[in-house]
């Protein structure tokens, strides 16, 4: 039988997991190396400390002339970002006197040099004393009054200037747990009473979609195993309508879905529609995630590990009546959900990612049929990789037509939707 799990096992795996992140490593890869007993907590503990990361930095240089670097550095941010006066999540609340207690018996399992610990133990206390003043001093800092790096806040700041402050606080939120109704298993309103009768709160949202009111693990949603639902953002969910709809598409209409993995509009595309889908994506392993995926939901694709822009290695030459490109891009729509984004992304990804999503638009447009619909969008609020992209797409290409499309989508708008971009683009019959 495993001993009980203390508040301080907690703080010094969740600071090896910050400290991983903080080396470049992303939190998803970060958690899989800690232990199965303390994954919960510490993704807790992690969301809640990558949440306030931009203050803890700014309160340590306040602190101490001359931080401590590595894990050390990791748990007084953590335990620091624990006792600030709200939890902006909610969900992480200790007495003052326990973070500081667990924190210095942290660094000894840390193994840390023994002085360290006298070290973070003065600094936290002073930070108890002195809180208001420090705090007051910290937020003249852009990077902690808003929680994130200051040149994402300038570059937000710029694109958005009538939105930028509640697009940064919204991502200090926690995204909802949003579903989507596999319809070919289940109606919406049949899963809806299964929820209900099992004393889960839910609504419906979108066209497929039910919110639930509190995140459940998915081992406790009814039919999981049978496929009868999916874990899908709302502004996800609106891709396979917008390429879909209005389309008149034959029963076996030739769509391709460029970067699929991990399959979840792969999926929703084959629930809305009996379509010859060719998915790829240029990762082996994420490829077997789409693959396992449509197991579950009982549905059926061709999978092939490919990059879409080397057309010469995978297209057979006939045209696509439709095209879904989800691109890769920085991320920045889903934070809320990712809170390390922020902190892993570096000001030139930016441009890297750009011209990446330009190399894939120009190899797979001539792959599109006339008449056929080629549907853009990456999870960005940022507009080099939506608005600009597509813009100077239509540039270049006298034969794409923007048909109505959401565009630049926000965090936390109508709906608690994710930021994304959609772009839909038709190509021009010749003549």
């Amino acid at each position: 039988m495993n001993p009980p799990i203390s508040l301080s096992d907690q703080l010094a795996a969740t600071a090896r997991t910050l400290l991983a992140v903080e080396q470049g490593r992303s939190l998803t890869d970060a958690l899989a190396k800690t232990p199965a007993r303390l994954r919960p907590g510490v993704q807790a503990l992690a969301f809640h400390a990558l949440r306030h990361w931009g203050e803890a930095g700014v309160l340590i240089g306040l602190l101490a002339e001359r931080p401590p670097e590595g894990a050390a550095r990791a748990l007084l941010g953590l335990a620091l970002t624990l006792l600030l006066p709200q939890a902006v999540d909610g969900n992480v609340s200790y007495a003052a006197h326990t973070v500081v207690d667990q924190s210095v018996q942290a660094l000894a399992q840390l193994k840390l040099p023994p002085g360290l610990a006298g070290f973070v133990n003065a600094c936290l206390r002073r930070y108890l004393r002195e809180q208001e003043a420090l705090l007051a001093e910290a937020m003249q800092d852009l990077q902690a009054r808003w929680n994130h790096p200051f040149w994402w806040v300038q570059r937000v700041r710029r694109d958005h200037p009538q939105h930028w402050q509640a697009i940064l606080a919204a991502n200090n939120q926690p995204a909802p747990m949003v579903l989507r109704v596999n319809r070919r298993r289940v109606g919406r309103d049949d899963y809806l009473a299964q929820l209900r009768a099992l004393q889960l709160a839910a609504e419906p949202v979108g066209i497929d979609g039910i919110e639930l009111a509190q995140a459940v693990a998915v081992d406790r949603l009814p039919g999981w195993e049978q496929g009868h639902c999916s874990v899908q953002d709302l502004a996800a969910q609106l891709a396979a309508p917008l390429l879909l709809e209005g389309a008149d598409l034959p029963a076996g209409a030739r769509v391709l879905d460029a970067c699929a993995a991990p399959g979840g509009k792969t999926a929703h595309l084959l629930e809305c529609a009996e379509l010859d889908l060719l998915a790829l994506d240029v990762d082996p392993q994420r490829c077997e995630r789409i693959r396992d995926n449509l197991r579950r939901l009982g549905l059926q694709a061709e999978l092939r590990t490919a990059d879409a822009a080397e057309t010469t290695r995978w297209w057979d030459g006939r045209a696509f009546d439709a095209i879904l490109l989800d691109a890769p891009c920085t991320a920045s729509g889903i934070v809320r959900r990712h809170p390390d984004v922020r902190w892993l992304r570096r000001p030139g990804d930016i441009a890297q990612l750009a011209a990446q999503q330009l190399r894939l638009l120009e190899a797979l447009w001539p792959t599109l049929g006339a008449g056929g619909r080629l549907l853009y969008c990456t999870c960005s609020v940022f507009k080099a990789e939506g608005e600009q992209q597509v813009r100077d797409f239509l540039q270049r290409h006298p034969d794409a037509q923007l048909l109505p499309s959401p565009g630049h989508l926000m965090p936390g708008d109508p709906g608690g939707m994710d930021g994304f971009f959609y772009a839909l683009l038709l190509k021009r019959q010749p003549g």
